[in-house]
């Protein structure tokens, strides 16, 4: 697949591009660790079409969610983040009326046995512990743009 319309969604019918209202893909990472941010973006680059913003905290990302520009198509974020952490940052947007049924990922080294419970009452897609393979997010992100999964 060289580009984005050529990346088809619906059993092969549509191009991803037009699925979406024409607007190129946009993930957005969330991650105040610049080795992870870079690890993830490297992967996520390889889906074609795709455009990839960062922000190094929570409230960055939630002025990027409610700027112009590329809609944000799927979030992925660490929990542990200096000032807001990442359940406060999900609990806002899942409160925004716009951006309430944006699909998340959360990647994160937090080792409470309670996590996986409370990320998955404030409706996340998927749950990755640190360490994590990259491959495995981006191809949960890869199902959730292309509509199998929410």
């Amino acid at each position: 697949m060289g580009d984005n319309s050529e990346m088809l969604v619906d059993g092969g019918n549509t191009p991803l591009a037009h699925a979406l209202g024409g607007d190129p893909p946009a993930v957005l990472i969330v991650e105040d660790s610049e080795n992870s941010a870079s690890l993830l973006e490297i992967a996520f680059l390889q889906i074609p079409g795709l455009s990839v913003l960062l922000a190094s905290s929570a409230f960055e990302a939630l002025r990027i969610l409610h700027r112009p520009g590329p809609a944000v198509r799927a979030i992925v974020t660490d929990l542990n983040m200096p000032r807001m952490d990442g359940f406060e940052m999900i609990r806002a947007i899942r409160e925004d009326r716009a951006l309430s049924s944006t699909p998340i990922i959360v990647v994160s080294a937090d080792t409470d046995p309670a996590t996986p419970e409370r990320i998955a009452q404030l409706g996340v897609s998927a749950f990755f512990p640190k360490p994590y393979s990259p491959a495995q997010v981006t191809r949960k992100l890869e199902q959730i743009l292309d509509g199998t999964i929410q």
